[in-house]
């Protein structure tokens, strides 16, 4: 009798963790490699688990790929791991044991890890690896990214037929961290052919059967469930599991009820644990009806009675815009920066931009900056948002903290390096790349976080994103660009630009998109200030003969300032000619420089407007 025949039949049981028993013994290396190293370990553990009750075990190959082999070196042993997994799991199996062969996902979390092409070719090594051995079934299990795993059923499934045992995991009870709901995701497995759909990692017993609860039975597709022994526990270096076995006695039959015909254990699990399941399960023949009632979950969203300012992004659609950073202070002392903060509002920017620790040097929290320069100047701030200093955690609730204070416009950026700043030996985080930032960002517009758990309610965050044209190959930056446009990125801010050529190469590369370009310009205050940002600062070059005029002038502050500003008008002049949106970066917090430029473009902007109504007899914008 094969594996699906026997499950329609009665309900079966499945193993532990592999992992967590030989962590406990001390191997924190690559696992799968102990199916060549130390095969005795990995047969002792499958025998432990059949003795316990197991009628299915899992072969020793969750992270037998090449992805993940490579980081300890094994990218080339991936057959020679698959095998040894394979021929172990028989040694072990009784006549009655079934085994799967085991792939787990790659993305997790985090979606940067390996391009989908890259996983791809990874998934089908390990597959035919599995297959030619001889499996009973597939079990791809542990997938946090919908999209992963579904590319990978759909190779699967169009090379074999054997069982595939889909696993999708979850960081909220009852839906994916793509918002979708288990529910319908199991639904969409079931429909690419997937035999048996379920869920497995993360999540303990009680979110399990919580979870379960909303799923209603297949029409084809049976149901398995793998919870965690429990929330991992972390004492000196060491995680650590704590629920008793017996815990996971009490859960079988409601898992039974909930109509789940695969029943193991995952991460914290042991051959106690499976034992207990085996007690546990009085009743193995598998329910055939269940009703679900279906729970609409509500995303509130929130309408204000005063009247909203117009986004940066609607601004800049129907007319010039300007923008001017003015970074936080590095020390206390506020006072200055609110002077700058009034002197620009006064002098009619739309928004004032605030940097995050830029080059890595802490500064006053722009959130906080930003908040006071919202409520006691009337300014539009522009936060800018790094992937460097914080985690997926710590990212999702500055979010939800800038949307609490009423800040919607946000720069999503990767964030300078920390071996650049004041503290070259402090972490950077990268949790996120900036197009997953962006990503996030627009999930929140949705109401639903990064777990897919919902928010209550939508934010409205526009989401601004950078743009270097500094580079040799620009339609490589381009082409970078589009990508972030795809990510959803509403506008782009520059780099600061030196060069009236570069700044028309910028407009002839980018005049096929409709994304709003926002050119950064930064008025230079002195010849050392001019070759500092040239040679030391990242994605930003001056051309020679900007250092040249600058140059003249070393010494004389008055005069280097005086110039400073002609050169931003000049560049000023050639960017409206070409886009609307001009962003000025206050240099060493010079807003009286950023002050004069923002007069000199309304006086422009509107000698170009009076242009128009003579030329056309009415107004463009």
């Amino acid at each position: 009798m094969n594996l699906l025949e026997t499950m329609r039949e009665r309900i079966l049981i499945g193993d532990g963790a592999m992992g967590t028993l030989l962590y406990s013994h001390g191997v924190d290396l690559c696992f799968e490699e102990l199916n060549l190293t130390h095969p005795d370990q990995v047969l002792h553990i499958h025998q432990a688990y059949i003795e316990a009750g197991a009628d299915i075990i899992q072969t020793n190959t969750y992270g037998a790929n090449y992805i993940k082999l490579a980081r300890y070196g094994l990218e080339d042993s991936v057959k020679k791991i698959n095998k040894a997994a394979v021929q172990l799991a028989k040694k072990a199996a009784g006549k009655d044991t079934f085994i799967l062969g085991t792939i787990g996902g790659i993305h997790g979390s985090r979606t940067s890890i390996g391009t989908k092409e890259e996983i791809k070719r990874s998934f089908r090594e390990q597959l035919y690896c599995l297959l030619l051995e001889g499996v009973d079934g597939l079990l791809l299990e542990t997938y946090y990214d919908f999209d992963e795993l579904t590319t990978v059923l759909k190779i699967a499934r169009e090379e074999t037929d054997i069982p595939i045992i889909t696993n999708v995991s979850m960081h909220e009870a009852g839906v994916l961290q793509n918002g979708l709901e288990l529910a319908d995701a199991l639904q969409q497995l079931e429909n690419l052919g997937a035999d048996i759909v379920g869920v497995n990692c993360r999540l303990g017993p009680h979110h399990m059967l919580e979870s379960l609860e909303t799923v209603p039975l297949m029409k084809r597709a049976l149901l398995s469930v793998y919870p965690n022994a429990s929330y991992p526990g972390y004492k000196d270096g060491k995680l650590f599991y704590e629920n008793e076995p017996e815990y996971f006695e009490k859960f079988a039959m409601n898992f039974r009820n909930e109509g789940v015909s695969l029943i193991g254990g995952c991460c914290g699990t042991t051959p106690e644990h499976i034992r207990a399941l085996v007690k546990g399960l009085t009743n193995r023949e598998p329910i055939q009806e269940k009703f679900v009632e279906k729970k609409e979950v509500e995303i509130e969203i929130l309408e204000s009675k005063e009247s909203k300012p117009p986004t940066l992004l609607e601004t800049v659609k129907k007319r010039h815009s300007i923008i001017v950073e003015l970074d936080a202070p590095k020390h206390l002392n506020t006072s200055e920066f609110f002077k700058g903060a009034q002197a620009l509002k006064d002098a009619g920017v739309d928004a004032i931009t605030l940097a995050d620790n830029s080059l890595a040097t802490p500064r006053i929290c722009n959130a906080s900056m930003a908040s006071l320069v919202k409520q006691n100047i009337g300014a539009t701030p522009l936060v800018h948002i790094t992937c460097r200093d914080r985690n997926l955690i710590g990212l999702q609730s500055h979010l939800m903290g800038l949307h609490t204070l009423g800040i919607t416009e946000v720069l999503a950026i990767t964030g300078d390096p920390t071996k650049i700043g004041e503290f070259p030996g402090a972490t950077s985080v990268f949790d996120m790349t900036s197009f997953e930032l962006i990503q996030l960002i627009k999930q929140f517009n949705e109401g639903i976080s990064k777990s897919g758990k919902s928010l209550k309610q939508k934010t409205s965050f526009t989401v601004a994103a950078a743009f270097n044209p500094n580079v040799r190959h620009l339609d490589r930056a381009v082409e970078r660009l589009e990508k972030k446009i795809e990510a959803g990125a509403d506008y782009f801010i520059t780099q600061p630009i030196y060069s009236a050529e570069k700044i028309i190469e910028v407009y002839e590369a980018t005049k096929h998109l409709e994304t709003p370009i926002y050119i950064g310009i930064m008025p230079l205050t002195s010849s050392q200030n001019a070759e500092f940002l040239h040679n030391e600062v990242p994605g930003i070059k001056l051309t020679d003969q900007v250092r040249a005029r600058m140059a003249l002038l070393d010494g004389n502050r008055e005069q280097s300032t005086r110039e400073g500003l002609e050169v931003s008008k000049e560049l000023i002049d050639v960017a409206l000619e070409h886009f609307h949106g001009i962003y000025l970066i206050t240099p060493f917090m010079r807003y009286d420089m950023t002050v004069q430029l923002t007069e000199y473009i309304h006086g422009k902007v509107d000698a170009i407007v009076a242009r128009e109504v003579v030329q056309t007899g009415s107004i463009v914008y």
